[in-house]
């Protein structure tokens, strides 16, 4: 592999990763914040066990369905890239190639220009990371939600 010619592919890959390790980052940021008034609510309320699984349950579904939000829009942030480099012809291919990456499953009979082929595997790599933080960080809610479930005294 020729390093030299690889250059916009890497470029385009390392400010790709940046970018959505940025916008993942502010996501997480934001629902701890929403996360902590919440919990906070709960212990004030004395709630009951029943009230509070559900209170779980509800905040992790919900984390849950705002990073895979996020996930999407950051597949779409790569797929916008790889049509702009005119690496994939069609929105719906740059898409399914993006989720493939991302996900690393990879898409049924789509490849990138050999030049551009060390952006995807690039995008492979941000994709560990950023499913890597939105795993950290639903453990991490888990961990905070725990203690509560447990039953009140009367």
């Amino acid at each position: 592999m020729e390093i030299y010619s690889e250059g916009p592919s890497w470029a385009w890959g390392v400010s790709l990763i940046v970018a959505t390790v940025a916008i993942h980052a502010t996501g997480v940021v934001c629902m701890a914040l929403g996360m902590i008034r919440i919990r906070h609510r709960v212990e004030v309320r004395h709630l009951g066990l029943r009230y509070v699984m559900a209170i779980a349950i509800g905040v992790i579904a919900t984390i849950g369905l705002v990073l895979t939000i996020l996930h999407g829009l950051e597949a779409a942030i790569w797929a916008a890239a790889y049509l702009k480099v005119e690496a994939l012809r069609s929105a719906s291919d740059a898409l399914l190639f993006s989720l493939g990456s991302m996900t690393t499953v990879g898409a049924p009979g789509l490849t990138l220009p050999r030049h551009w082929q060390l952006m995807g595997v690039m995008e492979a790599a941000n994709g560990a990371l950023l499913f890597g933080i939105s795993t950290a960080y639903i453990f991490g809610v888990m961990q905070v939600y725990w203690p509560l479930l447990r039953p009140v005294p009367d």
